[in-house]
């Protein structure tokens, strides 16, 4: 079996009805001598496989996450060296290399068992298993806001106590002391009643003799030195200073470029080209079908970009007859269909919906509707191969870097171990850069020629062949006593992806039916910054807003009210409404809205000020985000990636819309799919509460509460309920408010 799958991987029953079943009895123990040609210099101590220490007493932790702009290659050292007591001045790092040794076991093992602990004597077995599966599925994901709360809690804490204790007993024989009476600090152990000291780099060569328990003792909040602190980023003077490298900066002696052109109707292959014209031009040196695209080498980018475009090509013309109001038309008949015909997949199910509607005072309902979004990452899709000497070589920013090794390797008939991964900086992924049609186009012309060839796509293709969060349609209705509060609510809505809690409804609500179906269209769906997340925020928010409103309540109140009374949700709640100012008066024109959602660990809630001129252009003026992570580890890298994902959902409730038009992306660049500019963002205020809980992301959960907060506002002003996106389809010039003069809350 030389592949797995993440579905197959846990249908073979090894996390069965909340049972560890042993189905892979592996235990892979201290594996630091398996990886210690990989990552160690000379006089290295690697004490596993996650951090060595050197001569001159510097710890270095292995990180096994790409560096896309969130520093988690900073907050990740900063775990291991707090669990070992280390000086932070002392660390540095280097990301993992592409090597199934690192394949990422912690980021599996938290998606499937998520903050589940195993009893110590199964602890490494379950490793095992992980490990196991991960290698044969060449995982080594950035993904899901899941480096810290994952492999974070699972695997660089874990690893940094299992050192710390290694160096211990390595002092405790040299001195014949008691372990009991030794101390770790700033990258030494003391023993206080003999006045001795022992750095890190004396005692590791011995230390690597030692074993630690599988499950070692972490760290409680008091005893943080280094988490819960913000110590300068890894990353940022390479940014600031300009010596940063991503994919695109790579340059090879020797080196070409390719760029491709690919059907504009998604799934088409190539039927035919006339090169021979081309390939006359000084410059152009191949011409080579992929089969669903064509791409072309040449001495320098823009000379393959421009005769690209003259290429003549003729492709496959199925699914050319498709609109967009074609893909929403067949979604309302496939919802309808499963409906009538009882063919919903139940997400959730409590109580009788039924009974409780028939009951109800009185009952609401509303559908929404949300369009295709593209990641529109900053740096367009690119590769370099080199093959020469049995090797392959490539230079790429990938979120799954093993991934990529993975797919060249099945492309070029060669062995993994023979392809080396040398990756880069990421300007921008948001979940686009964890797939690997980039890589495999990259490998399949790199396969035609005898020179390093570097593969970049040009914007319009970047933006005409993404994979994309889906185009969606929602329907919910609630059930309604005397008093406003719903007493059941039923969500229909379609397409069902990850993470599987997405669509849960926060509320205290007793009757409760959330079901969905499927619809299939020839659209590539992928991974979009908070996934389904970024859907079910919207749909659910608005609806709550849309159900105070029609029950004469306040938003915010209406909201607190549903909540269990002190738990963290109603925290995030109330200090959102005392920061954002909620209740007092705002200006004319202005309008202020609310949203809350729980995403990938973490609890959001924001508040967004927002004015509208009465010729209809809409401006946000401020954003007030806490969110509750549990414990922030960088507060602020943690604080920049709030800023980040809201400007990110921003950009994607105001302007983002990919529509698609005779079965082609109608959309090619930044002037028909534009961004929020600089000049557009608002003053974004954070606040963080840290309830010393399991670890949230921080990457994602920012972004959905965005779009309901921005929709809820324009509402509190104009009396405009905007329940399709973006909202830049709306006419809002001040004749057309519902609301012409109103006392705003």
């Amino acid at each position: 079996m030389n592949k797995w799958t993440r579905r197959a991987f846990i249908t073979t029953g090894v996390l069965a009805g909340g049972a560890v079943v042993l189905g892979i009895a592996i235990r892979p123990g201290n594996r630091a001598g398996k990886v210690a040609p990989l990552i160690a210099n000379k006089g290295d101590s690697v004490l596993n496989i996650w951090l060595k220490i050197g001569t001159n007493n510097i710890l270095t932790v292995i990180i096994p996450h790409a560096e896309m702009g969130q520093g988690i290659h900073t907050t990740l050292a900063m775990m291991v060296a707090d669990e070992m007591d280390a000086d932070w001045n002392l660390v540095q790092f280097m990301e993992a290399p592409a090597n199934k040794e690192y394949a990422n076991y912690g980021i599996i093992r938290g998606f499937i068992s998520g903050e589940k602990e195993f009893p110590g004597f199964l602890e490494d077995t379950m490793t095992g298993v992980f490990l196991t599966a991960v290698k044969k599925m060449n995982i080594q994901f950035t993904v899901g806001s899941g480096s810290v709360r994952f492999t974070g809690m699972h695997a660089m804490r874990v690893a940094g106590a299992a050192a710390r204790s290694m160096l211990l007993q390595a002092a405790a024989k040299r001195w014949s002391v008691p372990l009991g009476e030794l101390t770790v600090s700033k990258s030494f152990v003391f023993h206080q009643a003999s006045s001795r000291s022992a750095s890190f780099a004396e005692l590791a060569p011995s230390a690597i003799n030692f074993t630690a328990d599988a499950k070692p003792v972490l760290k409680k909040k008091g005893e943080y030195s280094i988490m819960g602190t913000s110590p300068h980023r890894f990353d940022i003077p390479q940014k600031v200073n300009g010596s940063a490298k991503y994919g695109l900066d790579t340059s090879l002696p020797g080196m070409k470029y390719a760029t491709v052109k690919a059907s504009p109707v998604f799934g088409n292959k190539v039927k035919s080209f006339d090169a021979s014209a081309i390939l006359k031009t000084p410059g152009i040196l191949r011409v080579i079908n992929l089969g669903d695209a064509v791409a072309i080498v040449a001495d320098n980018f823009w000379l393959a970009k421009e005769s690209i475009a003259e290429l003549p090509i003729e492709f496959e013309q199925n699914n050319k007859q498709v609109q967009q109001n074609d893909i929403y038309e067949q979604y309302t008949r496939d919802l309808d269909a499963a409906v009538a015909n009882g063919k919903m997949d139940n997400h959730f199910k409590s109580g009788d919906t039924e009974e409780a509607m028939k009951s109800a005072s009185k009952t609401f309902e509303a559908e929404y509707r949300i369009p295709y979004l593209a990641h529109a990452t900053m740096e367009p899709m690119n590769c370099t191969v080199w093959l020469h000497d049995g090797l392959c070589e490539i230079w790429c920013g990938s979120q799954n870097p093993l991934g990529f090794a993975g797919e060249a390797a099945e492309v070029l008939d060669m062995d993994i171990e023979k392809v080396v991964v040398h990756n880069q900086f990421l300007g921008g992924a948001f979940g686009r850069r964890a797939e690997t049609d980039v890589v495999r186009q990259a490998a399949l012309i790199a396969k035609e020629v005898n020179y390093p060839v570097k593969l970049i796509w040009t914007r319009e293709e970047d933006m005409r062949h993404d994979m994309y969060r889906e185009a969606n349609i929602s329907r919910m209705k609630a059930g309604l006593d005397k008093d406003g509060k719903p007493v059941a609510m039923i969500h229909q809505f379609l397409f069902k992806h990850h993470p599987p809690e997405a669509p849960d409804i926060p509320y205290n609500i007793s009757n409760q039916l959330i079901h969905f179906a499927t619809s299939k269209t020839h659209v590539p769906w992928g991974s979009w910054r908070s996934v389904d997340h970024s859907m079910h925020g919207f749909f659910i928010e608005s609806f709550i807003d849309e159900l105070a409103v029609a029950s004469n309540q306040d938003p915010y109140q209406y909201r607190r009210t549903l909540l269990p009374e002190g738990s963290r949700f109603q925290k995030v709640l109330d200090l959102a409404a005392e920061k954002g100012k909620w209740g007092q008066p705002l200006p004319p024109n202005q309008g202020r809205g609310i949203a809350m959602h729980k995403s990938f660990g973490t609890l959001v809630a924001e508040v967004i000020d927002l004015e509208i001129s009465d010729e209809g252009e809409l401006k946000v003026l401020r954003v007030v985000c806490v969110a509750d992570p549990g414990l922030a580890v960088h507060p602020d890298g943690f604080t920049a990636q709030m800023e980040s994902g809201i400007i990110y959902g921003l950009t994607a409730a105001l302007k983002g819309e990919i529509t698609i038009e005779n079965g082609a992306v109608a959309q090619s660049n930044f002037h028909d799919y534009p961004m929020v500019r600089m000049h557009e963002a608002p003053i974004i205020d954070t606040y963080i509460i840290n309830s010393d809980q399991w670890p949230g992301g921080a990457g994602e959960p920012s972004t959905p509460c965005v779009a309901p907060a921005v929709t809820n506002a324009i509402y509190s002003l104009t009396g405009i309920r905007i329940r399709n996106l973006p909202v830049k389809n709306y006419d809002l010039s001040r004749d057309k408010w519902v609301k012409k003069d109103v006392e705003l809350i």
